[in-house]
Formats: C-alpha cells, structure tokens, sequence
C-alpha cells in the first residue's frame, strides 16, 4: 500500500513539474500568443500545449508503474490518471472561457488513458527484459 501511495504522489508530482515547466519554458520562447495571464486562443500553440501534456501523462504513467512495481502498477496508473483527472478538471474550470471547450475536452478526456498507456508501456519494457 504505501508503495502504491509513494508510486501515485511520484507521478503526481513529475507531471506537475513537467506541466510547469513546460508551460513556462514555452511562454519564455514564443512570449507572442500568450496574454499577460499566461493563456492564449492560437489553435496551434494549444494543440502543442495538449500534445505536451499527452507525453508527460505517458511519462508520468510510466514512472509510476515503475515505482509502484509488480501487480500493483496497473493499479497505481489508474489512481494517478484520477487524480490527474480531478486535479484537471479543477483547473480547466477555473480556466473557463478563456480557453476553447474542444481543448477542456481533449485535455480532460486524454489524461487518464494516456497515463495508464505509459504504465503498459513500462510493463511491456519489463516483460522484454
């Protein structure tokens, strides 16, 4: 259980960083399509912004599976992917208008099958090995 726990907190904590980061790394190089609160309505930069976000969920999947370990990954990937999911959901709420339903959608719809696809993809490495 506190493998779990530990495995579900590690990947919470690398999307977050990754999300952050990447988001911030991303204002400072094309500053251009962002307003001053960090948001923008370019349909480009916010496909890029998603499929960000579809590699840290495969990252942080991944990560979690390999922390958590043995048969409790499959079910660590799922905890995190709902706790991204509601983390998610807060903040695209809060977001609102100022961003475009299709991409509340995709965002919202893509974390947890992503995440859980990253921790596959560590069982499958796992199981080459």
């Amino acid at each position: 259980m506190v493998r779990t726990v530990s495995a579900v907190v590690a990947g919470f904590v690398l999307w977050s960083i990754l999300w952050l980061g990447g988001n911030a790394l991303l204002v400072q190089v094309m500053p251009g399509p962002f307003d001053d609160d960090g948001f923008t309505s370019s349909v480009g930069v916010l496909a890029l912004v998603l499929a960000m976000s579809i590699v840290w969920s495969l990252v942080a999947g991944f990560a979690t599976a390999a922390i958590a370990g043995g048969g409790r990954a499959a079910n660590a990937a799922w905890i995190l992917g709902g706790l991204l999911l509601a983390v998610g959901i807060f903040f695209q709420v809060q977001a609102g208008a100022r961003l475009p339903l299709w991409y509340h959608a995709a965002f919202l719809i893509l974390l947890v099958p992503m995440t859980v696809v990253g921790a596959r993809l560590r069982a499958r490495r796992t199981a080459a090995a």
